[in-house]
């Protein structure tokens, strides 16, 4: 049996997406720059693609801004507003498990002068709110906090940033990045208090290459993809239609989010009751992290022994972040967990479309594999 559990890295696109591509190639191939019947034509999908996006937010289509994925739409939130905002601060505030796309560019605005404090979690991977409240000050001008974290599943409470930013009078503009969360939990920037969100396109069953940045209108973003002024500016370049579709018609497949949940939590539950016979099972993730996300650490089996073994028999887990390849896990060393758990710790990501056949295959697999290598040290 083949099983897919890694759909934190990425998914497979639903058969509406792929249409919705094909269409998008081999018809409506227009440039919706282009002032003729086929620019119109594509055009038209464009705005209806954005109103779909739009409608996932609960905001107007003019604060949704397409770009080529979550790594541009953290870069374009995050160096546009130290840009265009530096002249009335240079604090900024982030934590220290934000995905590498978020943290190489904190580490880039430090290297430009900029101050930037990084929020440290508890053993669940969870920032304290009376941190977010003693790092913001009127000095600062960017606040960006994931929403979900990618490695483990913990929910930030980003909405304590709004309060934290109002109470000192700061200019700072909020960013979350929701490219975990989206699909999967309601996001609604003005239940979160940002100003900023990015999103991706391929995690929620959709194409690669695309995703999508909310920026609340009166937003201040210093252009950061220079070029022909698409997107108003906010990220310049040809549209690429076909992902755009694909990603729209991904959303319009989605079903009831809370239903879709709760069924991954039952998915979740199922699995680590089966596991929990294990005497050296530790579950990392918090008990009410996002369900869609359970790392674990079968102590003294490593990581990547179990992945392999796992992988032989058609089982697709991942021994953390896809983007941080061969380096030891920063967000469970900032979890402060010891060295032996971390090194063991793989990461079960489930999708809506994961079965409870998949998770019991899951289940025995993972038994028979820690009874097998752990034998074998």
């Amino acid at each position: 049996m083949e099983c897919y559990f890694d759909n934190s890295a990425t998914t497979k696109p639903v058969e509406a997406a792929v249409s919705a591509m094909v269409l998008a190639m081999t018809e409506n191939y227009g440039n919706p720059s282009s002032l003729h019947i086929k620019g119109d034509e594509a055009k038209a999908l464009l705005d209806n693609s954005r109103r779909t996006i739009a409608n996932s937010f609960s905001c107007n289509p003019n604060e949704v801004f397409f770009t080529s994925g979550g790594t541009e739409s953290n870069n374009i939130a995050i160096m546009g507003t130290a840009m265009a905002l530096r002249r009335r601060g240079n604090r900024i505030v982030t934590t220290s498990i934000e995905h590498p796309s978020v943290a190489e560019a904190m580490n880039r605005l430090e290297e430009q002068g900029f101050e930037v404090i990084r929020l440290p979690v508890d053993k669940f991977g969870i920032v304290s709110e009376q941190d977010i409240f003693s790092a913001i000050t009127k000095d600062t001008i960017l606040v960006s906090m994931m929403l979900v974290n990618n490695e483990v599943g913990s929910i930030q409470p980003v909405a304590a940033a709004r309060r934290a930013v109002k109470r000192c009078g700061s200019p700072a503009q909020i960013h979350c990045d929701a490219v975990q969360a989206y699909g999967k939990i309601p996001i609604r920037p003005s239940e979160l208090g940002v100003d900023l969100i990015s999103v991706s396109s391929h995690k929620i069953h959709g194409p690669k290459g695309q995703g999508a940045l909310y920026a609340k209108k009166g937003t201040k973003l210093t252009p950061y993809v220079l070029g022909g002024g698409q997107e108003e500016n906010v990220r310049s370049g040809t549209h690429a239609m076909p992902s755009i579709a694909g990603f729209a018609a991904a959303v319009n497949e989605w079903g009831s989010l809370s239903e879709d949940y709760e069924y991954v939590q039952s998915l979740k539950n199922y699995l680590l009751n089966r596991l929990s016979c294990l005497p050296n099972l530790k579950v990392n993730s918090h008990v009410e992290a996002l369900p869609y996300i359970v790392s674990i650490s079968l102590v003294g089996v490593p990581s990547e022994v179990l992945r392999n073994y796992l992988s032989s028999e058609g089982i697709c887990v991942s021994t953390g972040s896809a983007c941080s390849k061969g380096h030891r896990s920063k967000v469970l060393t900032s979890m402060d967990l010891p060295i032996q758990v971390i090194d063991s710790a793989i990461r079960i990501s489930f999708s809506r479309f994961n079965t409870k056949e998949e998770t019991e295959y899951l289940a025995d697999k993972i038994i028979e594999a820690n009874g097998m290598l752990r034998k074998s040290k």
